[in-house]
């Protein structure tokens, strides 16, 4: 974790401290393997769902998970634990289970691409979240953007009187879901650090999710077990990648590579699992997100002291 860490940081010139490639390069290859791990992570939970009911699936996941963040938190003692607001926690593991249940749910029926598409509506969610939780004020373009971004949702999954996709809701569910946890978050880390807020997530997505594993899952034989293994890690590879490249450059330029997870997902999809390719559900996809990261502009811009007033718009 050292390591890592030096590998964040960067000098006042935009290079790291022990290499001469630039901050921003690095920052886009972090994204880059993020995508992929990610991408991967949901490819294995698929394969793995043919076999293994959700509440399993999410309880290994999350144990996992939690096995990498319990060595950060005895290092920096318990005393990394201490919260005020155990109460916002709490909502997020319990809405964070939710999401994760959908999602993996979802991942079981749908074709990944689709749900990769329908994921990108999560920057949607939070900015309506923002308004209604935070009271934060929404402009007219913000607004056309999130109008455009459900206009995409509705091209992804064309419903009709006769044929809608209830398995497609679920990615919805899921990703209005992580939507309002980006709000929680964004609360919790003007009083908690993020050492407190990360190891919280994992001690309580963990606890929460053990009871339905005695009353619904079943246990893993060997093979899955190593599966189980793998999506754990990718899932950690990918967030502190995805973490990574976040600190070490302009969120927007970094967000505009997670556009390739859906290149991954797509890839995946007709490798290993013979996926069509439907063109509308990638003509929704360049919708839904384009107008997330139009969002992500105007945030980062909004944050900028030089531009908060052409920023409120």
């Amino acid at each position: 974790m050292q390591r890592w860490h030096r590998i964040e940081q960067t000098t006042v010139t935009g290079h790291t401290q022990n290499s001469g490639i630039s901050a921003t390069v690095q920052a886009f290859l972090f994204m880059v393997a993020a995508t992929a791990a990610l991408a991967v992570m949901h490819g294995i939970v698929r394969y793995l769902s043919r076999d293994l009911d959700v509440y399993t699936i999410t309880f290994f996941r999350n144990l996992f998970g939690l096995l990498v963040v319990m060595p950060l938190v005895l290092r920096n003692g318990l005393g990394s634990l201490r919260t005020t607001r155990f109460d916002l926690h709490a909502l997020r593991g319990i809405t964070g289970i939710g999401a994760m249940l959908m999602w993996f749910s979802a991942l079981a029926k749908v074709e990944i691409a689709t749900a990769t598409a329908l994921s990108f509506t999560a920057a949607l969610f939070a900015t309506l979240a923002a308004v209604l939780f935070l009271k934060e004020r929404i402009r007219l373009r913000r607004l056309g953007a999130i109008v455009i971004g459900f206009i995409g949702v509705l091209v992804v999954l064309r419903p009709t009187t006769q044929s809608v996709n209830y398995s497609a809701l679920l990615v919805l569910g899921s990703t209005m879901f992580w939507g309002f946890n980006v709000v929680v978050v964004k609360t919790l880390s003007k009083t908690d650090r993020s050492a407190s807020i990360v190891a919280w997530s994992a001690i309580l997505l963990s606890l929460l999710s053990f009871p339905l594993l005695l009353r619904f899952g079943t246990l893993p034989n060997s093979d899955q077990l190593v599966l189980l293994l793998f999506i754990g890690a990718f899932a950690t590879i990918g967030h502190m990648c995805l973490t990574t490249a976040l600190s070490m450059a302009d969120s927007t330029a970094v967000m505009s590579l997670d556009f390739l997870r859906l290149i991954w997902s797509v890839m995946i999809g007709v490798w290993f699992f013979a996926d069509g390719i439907d063109v509308w559900t990638l003509v929704g996809a360049v919708i839904i997100f384009s107008s997330g990261i139009y969002i992500v502009f105007r945030e980062s811009r909004a944050t900028n002291p030089a531009t908060t007033e052409s920023a409120n718009t």
